[in-house]
C-alpha cells in the first residue's frame, strides 16, 4: 500500500505545531498502525529527521498507552485501540490525518503524545477501597450476587485511553469517571466511602477542566472496551445520593 499521510508535529509543550505530509509506500495491510508508523519513523531516522513521538507500551489493546485521532475519530474506524488497528483497516492510495487527543486536560507533550495525568489525580481522588478488607481467602466470606459482579467486572474494563474524551464534542471524561464509580459502587468493598468516593472524584474532573456530559454518546462509540453509556446514569444517581446525604 501507499499512503499519504498528514501528522501532527510539535517540537514540544509549549511550541507551536503544524500538519505535515508524508509519502509512505511499502505498506503491508497486515500491519498494525503502530507498525506503520515504526516504518515511518525507521526512514525519517535514515533521512536525519526527527521521528515522530507517539505513545504506546503493550501493543495488545491492554495497556490503553495508545492514543490517536485518525481521521477524526478516536483510535481510528474500528471499536479498538490504535495499537490492534491494521492498515488493511485502510485502502491503497489513502490519505490518513493523524491528531493527538483533542482536549485542553491532555496537552500535547509532544507530536502525537499527550499528558493524561489528568486521570491520575482523578482516581487519586477517590477511586480505590481503602478499608481492611482483608488477604484474598477472606474474599469468599462476602458474598456478592452474580449480576453485580458481572457488572462490576464489565465496567472495570476500562484502561483509561482517553479515547472518551477526544471524541466527546465537550471533552468530558464521564464515562471514564462513571466506569470507576459504578466499578466500585457495584461491590460491598466500595460501599463506606461510596459517597466520599463520587464527590472527590467529580470535583477533581471538573478542576482539571473536562467538559460537562450532554449524552451525546460519542464516548461509548468510540470506547475500544465498550464501556456503556448508563455508567454515567449511575455516576449522576450516586452523585444525587451523596448530596442527600450531605456531602
Amino acid at each position: 500500500m501507499r499512503l499519504k499521510l498528514k501528522i501532527w508535529r510539535q517540537p514540544a509543550a509549549h511550541a507551536k505545531g503544524e500538519m505535515r505530509d508524508y509519502d509512505l509506500d511499502g505498506v503491508s495491510p497486515d500491519m498494525s498502525f503502530l507498525e506503520m508508523l515504526d516504518v515511518l519513523n525507521e526512514r525519517l531516522t535514515e533521512q536525519g529527521e526527527d521521528p515522530v513521538a507517539f505513545d504506546h507500551d503493550c501493543r495488545e489493546g491492554i495497556c490503553g498507552s495508545c492514543d490517536l485521532m485518525i481521521n477524526g475519530e478516536a483510535h481510528g474506524p474500528e471499536v479498538t485501540t490504535t495499537c490492534q488497528l491494521h492498515m488493511r483497516s485502510f485502502r491503497d492510495g489513502q490519505e490518513i490525518v493523524i491528531e493527538p487527543w483533542r482536549s485542553d486536560a491532555f496537552p500535547v507533550i509532544k507530536d502525537l503524545v499527550v499528558d493524561r495525568s489528568a486521570f491520575d489525580r482523578i482516581i487519586a481522588a477517590g477511586g480505590y477501597v481503602s478499608v481492611n478488607t482483608g488477604a484474598a481467602p477472606d474474599a469468599h466470606a462476602t458474598p456478592v450476587p452474580q449480576e453485580d459482579a458481572a457488572r462490576a467486572f464489565n465496567v472495570a474494563t476500562c484502561i483509561g485511553c482517553g479515547a472518551c474524551v477526544a471524541a466527546c464534542p465537550n471533552g468530558s471524561a464521564s464515562l471514564f469517571l462513571g466506569a470507576k464509580i459504578t466499578h466500585l459502587g457495584a461491590l460491598p468493598q466500595g460501599q463506606p466511602e461510596r459517597d466520599e468516593r463520587v464527590v472527590n472524584m467529580v470535583a477533581q474532573h471538573d478542576a482539571e477542566g473536562f467538559g460537562g456530559c450532554t449524552n451525546i454518546g460519542a464516548c461509548t462509540n468510540s470506547c475500544p472496551k465498550e464501556i456503556p453509556l448508563d455508567v454515567i446514569s449511575q455516576l449522576n444517581k450516586d452523585l444525587r445520593t451523596a448530596m442527600r446525604h450531605g456531602h
